[in-house]
């Protein structure tokens, strides 16, 4: 994997580069659509390459290491050929997803043991086996195994936890330096920055994660409840630490002024189940501001989802008939969602970027901020 920034933004930290993989491309700032399961929710990969025009998709360790389950992923020769998307992909560690099973879980120094959320089945995740099984799903991508501490916790824990990542980061990379790749592609691991919303934790973590010299890094343990200054501050005195030459990707985040001013920060990389599931639940975000579709004032508007936006499907829909579908419940009112919210985000970083090409981010972004978070 190579990284090249090709502009900065003067007035802000914001930086646009390209990220080069086995499998292509990608143009940062990049949103990352989540498919947790091997799939992004309601949406076809002619969906993801043609209207989205998504650059890279995320799978997640945990619920493909239970099912499909290795031995499927590996017999159909990865993730990439198993779920027919052939442009870049990212897992996570599951480390999350274990995590948030606090009542069935328990973190030992070795690992975690936790039960299947499925079938009640007891496993155990270890950094070592956590790299072996994202070598198995086959990502362009494979993140470190760490523990992402609730907010708020309190000093000593997430210190403790923060330290235990650490180590836990040194076994991942031991183990990743010492195994090969299944499918004949190069894959890459980003250690992963923890240490809550503590200042001196994050100074910490983010200079040891500095220094084990991998070719990008992630930052964790952020938009779990925090309120978003203290989100935007914990992220800018990170970002001021990483590598400027190596990519930044924050981890979960988020809305869409989120992720403007995230990128004003420094960061190059976003994903969040936010676009997708709040379509699920009829929330539309638009180029005008967001669209809660199930409200009586749409009932009537034949006006397309949003004709600013381009792309098929939010031009094609009008926002009553949208309203039908999902008051009736109808599987396809999730879908013409799901794909609306996923071009709107990634249109929006795409114009970020022209903006950080063009030298004129920070006014464009201060004027969409105010925008984006108008409730229409």
């Amino acid at each position: 994997m190579t990284f090249d920034l090709v502009a900065k933004d003067p007035a802000s930290k914001a930086r646009a580069g390209v990220l080069t993989t086995a499998h292509g491309t990608i143009q940062t700032p990049i949103f990352m659509p989540v498919g947790t399961a091997g799939t992004v929710k309601a949406v076809h990969q002619r969906e993801l390459h043609d209207d989205i025009q998504a650059q890279i998709i995320l799978g997640n360790t945990y619920h493909l290491y239970l099912r499909p389950g290795l031995n499927v992923l590996e017999k159909a020769g990865g993730l990439h050929k198993f779920n027919g998307w052939d442009k870049p992909i990212l897992t996570d560690s599951g480390g999350y997803q274990v995590f948030s099973l606090s009542g069935t879980r328990k973190i030992v120094e070795e690992g975690v043991k936790f039960r299947s959320h499925i079938d009640g089945s007891s496993h155990l995740f270890t950094p070592e086996n956590v790299m072996d099984t994202q070598r198995t799903i086959g990502a362009d991508i494979i993140m470190a195994f760490d523990e992402c501490t609730p907010y708020p916790c309190d000093y000593k824990y997430a210190k403790n936890s923060m330290e235990r990542t650490h180590r836990w980061l040194q076994r991942c990379i031991d183990r990743f330096d010492t195994t090969d790749p299944k499918y004949g592609y190069e894959q890459t691991l980003f250690p992963i920055v923890q240490g809550s919303t503590y200042k001196d934790l994050r100074i910490q973590s983010a200079e040891t994660i500095a220094s084990k010299n991998r070719p990008g890094n992630a930052i964790g343990g952020l938009s779990v409840g925090e309120p978003a200054e203290m989100m935007y501050e914990m992220t800018e005195l990170v970002c001021d630490i990483l590598p400027a030459d190596k990519p930044r990707y924050l981890m979960g985040v988020g809305t869409p002024a989120n992720i403007l001013e995230n990128i004003a920060l420094g960061v190059d990389m976003f994903d969040c189940v936010l676009p997708t599931r709040n379509a699920r639940n009829g929330m539309l975000f638009t180029t005008q501001g967001i669209i809660n579709i199930r409200n009586e004032r749409w009932k009537e508007d034949f006006s397309p989802i949003d004709a600013e936006l381009g792309g098929y499907v939010s031009t094609f829909y009008s926002k009553a008939y949208l309203r039908h579908l999902m008051h009736a419940t109808e599987m396809l009112g999730a879908q013409i969602a799901s794909v609306h919210n996923l071009t709107f985000y990634l249109w929006l970083v795409g114009q970020a970027r022209e903006q950080i090409l063009a030298g004129t981010f920070r006014a464009w972004k201060d004027q969409m901020v105010k925008k984006l978070m108008t409730r229409l």
